[in-house]
Formats: structure tokens, sequence, C-alpha cells
């Protein structure tokens, strides 16, 4: 049981909110869309947050003004029903505007939303109208803040693609002191799982289906370089940054982008130690996959404000 100076003590201690929010996290939906013999499909996993005007549901337990996240669920239903699903960009910003011009107690609405990757099955090299398989070469994800007074934040991504060059990768000429152990590696695999969050500077005629693909296939180009030659790479923060820079370049409507390269190593196994046994000299290498531990780099270049000179 607690003393009384203690109760007095938490008496006299004063807070605020520094934020809140509620709602309804990881709802599954599938669209299927028919075109006679061809079907379309969009998987989505969304997460919808709300942040209301005032705190009574906290202070005083009193939930006059809490829209149930069961009643937060069925909308998703319903407005993917309602109005479709074109990308998951624009479901975010109609979810969000939703809940702000519904409900005037609402002051700001976040929806994070991931989409599952789907892709239409090949048959003979011909592409199935119906059928369709899971590919895991990335996992497209979306985010949209919309605060009341103010505009939609957009923000995208992708994560969870791996990626691996047998060549043309070294890392030479950093520290060398007492605690070194790792050699210069002047030709080494190259292996990461590429994450990486963007930011829109307007979501107002924007493609968004085909600003996804076209920062993936900068990503792909600027790690891989040319299907016949390959790119030279002198350290993962170097591919980072270029990468970074040439998704600005070639995109207008990102502000500002933000990458994450796990170093997945993958390590040569030393057959020195079986001197009895005899390989003849074949042309097979072998490497033993590590991903725990792994270096990590990170980097988020914006563009810079115009000089007003």
């Amino acid at each position: 049981m607690e003393s009384k100076e203690n109760i007095m003590k938490d008496q006299v201690v004063r807070t605020e909110f520094t934020d809140t929010g509620y709602g309804k996290n990881y709802v599954k939906l599938l669209q299927l869309r028919r075109e006679g013999d061809a079907h379309h499909i969009q998987e989505l996993e969304v997460n919808v947050e709300l942040t209301l005007n005032n705190q009574r549901e906290y202070l005083y337990g009193d939930n006059t003004d809490i829209i149930a996240t069961d009643s937060q669920k069925n909308t998703v239903y319903i407005l993917a029903r309602k109005y479709g699903v074109k990308s998951p960009e624009e479901f975010a910003i109609l979810l969000c505007n939703h809940f702000l011009s519904k409900y005037s107690h609402v002051d700001k609405v976040t929806v994070y939303i991931q989409q599952a990757p789907w892709k239409r099955m090949k048959i003979d090299g011909d592409k199935h109208v119906h059928a369709f398989l899971i590919s895991d070469e990335a996992t497209r994800f979306c985010d949209c803040v919309h605060a009341r007074g103010g505009k939609p934040l957009v923000s995208a991504g992708l994560k969870k693609m791996k990626i691996l060059k047998t060549t043309q990768s070294a890392f030479t000429g950093f520290v060398k002191d007492e605690f070194r152990t790792l050699p210069d590696a002047n030709d080494r695999l190259f292996c990461t799982v590429v994450e990486s969050h963007w930011w829109y500077n307007t979501h107002d005629h924007v493609n968004f289906d085909k600003v996804w693909s076209t920062v993936k296939k900068v990503i792909l180009e600027t790690f891989a370089g040319p299907a016949h030659e390959g790119v030279f790479s002198p350290s993962v923060q170097n591919t980072l940054y270029l990468t970074e820079k040439h998704v600005l370049a070639r995109i207008p409507q990102i502000e500002k982008i933000e990458m994450e390269l796990p170093n997945v190593h993958y390590f040569g196994v030393d057959f020195n130690r079986f001197p009895k046994i005899h390989f003849d000299h074949n042309t097979n290498e072998i490497y033993m996959p590590t991903d725990k531990p792994s270096g990590n780099i990170r980097a988020a270049i914006q563009r810079k404000p115009q000089s007003k000179l």
C-alpha cells in the first residue's frame, strides 16, 4: 500500500499529452476487377490511426467521441467497394479525406498501406488472364498523414528487395587500427536487402504506380550497371548516394529519399583446411552466407532550396 506521502507527491505531478492516436491495424482486403475475361487484383493491408481534438477518453473514460476501430475497419472496405483502389497512395489519401470531412472532431489521420506483391502468371510465355503468383521481388508501401487545415503529406517506398552481384564491388582504404581484422577487398560479392522511403512534394496528377516502378528500376540499374558490363562500386555508401541522386534527377515530384542498405556478407570457405582433398582446379567457388551480424548503411538526401538571389 502506498504511503500518504507518495500519494500526495502523485497528486502534484503536472502532465500534458504530447501525442495521441488510436485505430485499426492489419485490415486486409483483396480487390478483384473483371474486364471480360481479363481480371485484375490488388491485395492491401491497411493501418488507420485517428487523432481527436480532445483526450477525454484517456482522462475520464468518456468514449463519446470515439469512432470505434471496428467502424474504421468497415470504412476501409466500404470506400474500396464504392470508389475502387487505383493505387495504394490514392486510396490512403481518400481514407484521410473521408475521416476529416465526416468527423469534425478528428484532427489528424494517418494511413499506412502495404501491397502484396502479386504478379500475373505466364503460361507458355503468355500472361494469364485470371491466374496470379506472389513475387517476392519487393514489397510496396505508402504513408499518408493529413492534419486538419493542412495538405496530405504522402510518402511511399519499397522494402525486402534482396539483390546481389558477384563482382565489381570493393571496399578498401578504411581505418587501420588495433581493432581491425577485416582485410581490404578489391573484388567481392555485394549483397544487400534494399529498403527505400521517399516523400512527395505534391500529390496532384502523380502517377504513383509509374513512380514506384521507376524508383525500383533506378535502384536496380545503379546497383547492377549495364547487362553485359556491370558497374564498379567502391563502397555501399557510394552506391546508395548515387541511387538517391539518380532518383531525384529522374522524378521531380520526389522531394526527399532515404535508403537503408544492410551489407549481407558472403564469406569464401577456406578449403586450405582440407589439404588431402583435391578439387582438380575447377571453377566452382563456394561461399558461406552470413546475414548476422551485418553492416548497415543509411542516408537520406533532399533537394536544396533554390536561392532567391
